[in-house]
């Protein structure tokens, strides 16, 4: 099998030839300090890992641009790098601080400070469509990798993720209390416009799209919140890009043991992260994979934090081969970071790949 048939068999709950293995995005700055400056591709054959390219392409027309005008301006800082970014609307201006450094980029306060702008999202915030010449180029130029793309979001793909993003998760989850109303609607206003997007992806060759965040885990909130406010929000933008033929994998960086049938019940194809206790998660992946491994494909699973540093080879494939007896029985499992790692000896990766090949069905 190529690395994208394999991940496919895995994605459609098949036996592929052996235990499919891969990454979530590959940071630039672990690229240029530990591998030379490579491509992402390049790190994938070097290392012998099945394949992954991302596709974020997107087409707005120029009346969106005009009415969602994004405008930056540098700020002087004694940390970071800082910038003004300034969100220009015919009704108004937001605006929000973001700082740099050479890892990543967060944010200094939310967009929405007043409930009611909402209405301002939802009169202007742009919903392009999917470019879908550029994924058919990036199909047919990588033949033998997954081709994966994202929902289209603010912040990140998931309903409740977005609306987090736009007021804060502390204020959301406040809300939910205090005016849960509200809630919903700024929810149903952020998840008719990713069916909007989620229609532009008929016709387009991915091969799996993401949707979720971090925030919809257990690390976050409660269950009960995710039974209200997550899952009748996301669950019809999973039934709509399902719909126009799209493979969907729910992204749940934190806790999800106590929610897994929750995230089964919403019909996704796949379900990640899986986050290991020791880097801050909850899963079980043998409890895990009894209990919805006859549902979803389940992705993730491994320690990048104690298996790619610090360790020796043979403890790496100690542990990749725990993952393989606790979750591939009947394949639908692919090996993978529980996301994206800012550091990792190449040696230990190596170790992870060929583990994974020695994992035979």
């Amino acid at each position: 099998m190529t690395g994208k048939e394999r991940l496919i068999a895995a994605l459609d709950r098949k036996v592929p030839d052996h235990l499919p293995a891969t990454t979530h995005h590959l940071m630039e700055t672990f690229l240029q300090a530990e591998m030379g400056g490579c491509s992402n591709l390049e790190f994938f054959r070097q290392m012998e890992l099945d394949p992954i390219v991302w596709v974020g392409d997107n087409i707005l027309t120029q009346e969106q641009k005009d009415n969602w005008r994004i405008e930056k301006e540098p700020v002087e800082a004694t940390d970071y790098r800082t910038e003004k970014i300034s969100f220009v609307t015919p009704a108004k201006t937001f605006s929000v601080l973001n700082k740099y450094d050479v890892h990543t980029t967060w944010q200094i306060g939310h967009l929405l400070e007043d409930k009611n702008d909402i209405e301002i999202i939802q009169r202007y915030w742009p919903v392009p469509k999917v470019d879908k010449e550029a994924v058919k180029r990036a199909a047919a130029e990588n033949p033998e990798c997954l081709i994966r793309g994202a929902m289209y979001g603010f912040y990140q793909p998931g309903c409740w993720q977005d609306l987090c993003g736009f007021y804060g998760v502390e204020n959301v989850i406040m809300e939910t209390f205090d005016d849960p109303d509200w809630v919903k609607e700024a929810l149903t206003i952020i998840r008719d416009k990713k069916l909007e997007y989620a229609d532009s992806m008929e016709g387009c060759p991915f091969d799996v799209i993401e949707l979720g965040g971090g925030d919809a885990s257990t690390t976050v909130i409660s269950p009960s919140i995710f039974e209200e406010f997550v899952a009748p929000f996301d669950a019809p933008v999973i039934k709509r890009m399902q719909e126009k033929g799209q493979r969907v994998v729910y992204h749940t960086c934190g806790g999800m043991m106590p929610i897994l049938e929750q995230l089964a019940d919403m019909g996704p194809n796949a379900l990640e992260t899986f986050t290991p206790e020791g880097m801050g998660g909850d899963a079980n992946l043998a409890l895990a994979k009894k209990r919805i491994g006859d549902r979803v494909c389940m992705i993730g699973g491994f320690d990048q934090f104690h298996y790619f540093n610090g360790c020796t080879p043979e403890e790496t494939r100690k542990y990749v081969r725990k993952c393989f007896e606790e979750a591939g029985e009947g394949g639908g499992f692919i090996l993978s970071p529980s996301d994206h790692f800012f550091q990792a000896e190449k040696e230990l990766i190596r170790a992870f790949a060929q583990e994974a090949i020695a994992c035979k069905y």
